[in-house]
């Protein structure tokens, strides 16, 4: 179960909003969470808190494949994306390092900017804890949620190839 403080953002934020190209010059990502969504949201990097989710409209992620977006984000506090779509790459990039991304094009008819929202990935269901209100999503396979589990894709690999954990 995921719980958090809504930011809710429009259609085709793209990575460069997410975290913007003249920051990409120290990969640290304190560096990064620092910066993320500043030329969006210059209120977001300090007011983020860890747990915060992040809700979107359509194509969120697009334009580049910039791994350092999602690192941006997760390094912030953001415990969750929700959208009604996502880029490919984005969704990938974010699994890999361990931060939930989940297409629910109905969740922005149930929550607003600044409400509570209540994430349950294994049931596929959102909950507004504020106003009342609740929406389903397909829940994420199996293997992803294991991939999360373990923090993002490296470390998944390192516990699945090291027979001490087992």
């Amino acid at each position: 179960m995921i719980s958090g403080k809504v930011w809710k953002y429009g259609d085709h934020v793209n990575t460069d909003l997410i975290i913007p190209g003249r920051y990409l010059d120290n990969y640290d990502p304190k560096h990064l969470a620092a910066h993320a969504m500043e030329d969006l949201d210059p209120l977001f990097a300090k007011g983020v808190q860890m747990g915060d989710i992040i809700l979107a409209g359509r194509n969120f992620g697009c334009g580049s494949s910039r791994e350092q977006a999602p690192i941006a984000l997760r390094s912030a506090g953001v415990s969750a994306v929700i959208a009604g779509s996502v880029a490919r790459i984005f969704f990938r990039n974010a699994i890999n390092v361990g931060l939930p991304v989940i297409i629910c094009p109905e969740a922005g008819r149930i929550l607003n900017n600044g409400d509570i929202a209540e994430l349950d990935l294994g049931t596929g269901t959102l909950r507004n804890q504020c106003r009342g209100g609740e929406v389903h999503f397909a829940p994420l396979p199996s293997f992803l949620m294991d991939v999360l589990g373990s923090g993002g894709l490296v470390p998944y690999m390192r516990r699945r190839l090291d027979p001490s954990s087992r």
